[in-house]
């Protein structure tokens, strides 16, 4: 589940990346930065794919695009000088909160499996005692 996580925050990484540079490209109009924008989400999505394996895609799909939204929110605002209303940073907000709500409720969820597993017992067959 760690390595999953670490794909998941890869594919955010990736994304982030690849959507800002094309607020570059309005400015520029390079075209090696739409081979870079293109690289970078593909990068994104095979991570995201990888993370699902071990996250419900529901889930990893989730986190991915709320923290992805905020990130590139923060980015657009920090180097673009974007500017955000009142309703627009509500929005961000709670998106953030739904986030946490859902990482949250997979982190309940993948300790009461653990326990599950853990409070069954381990029996043997009769064959095997025979």
């Amino acid at each position: 589940m760690f390595l999953a996580r670490i794909f998941l925050l890869l594919a955010i990484a990736s994304e982030v990346a690849g959507t800002s540079t094309m607020n570059l490209l309005g400015q520029q109009d390079a075209l090696w930065g739409y081979a870079v924008m293109y690289l970078l989400i593909t990068v994104s999505y095979y991570f995201l794919s990888l993370a699902a394996k071990r996250i419900a895609i529901g889930v990893a799909y989730a986190i991915w695009e709320g923290l992805g939204i905020t990130l590139i929110t923060l980015v657009s605002l920090l180097v673009f000088k974007a500017d955000l209303n009142s309703q627009e940073l509500l929005g961000l907000g709670l998106a953030v909160a739904g986030i946490v709500m859902v990482t949250l409720g997979e982190a309940q969820s993948d300790s009461r499996a653990t326990q599950a597993k853990s409070s069954i017992p381990h029996s043997t067959s009769a064959r095997s005692r025979s």
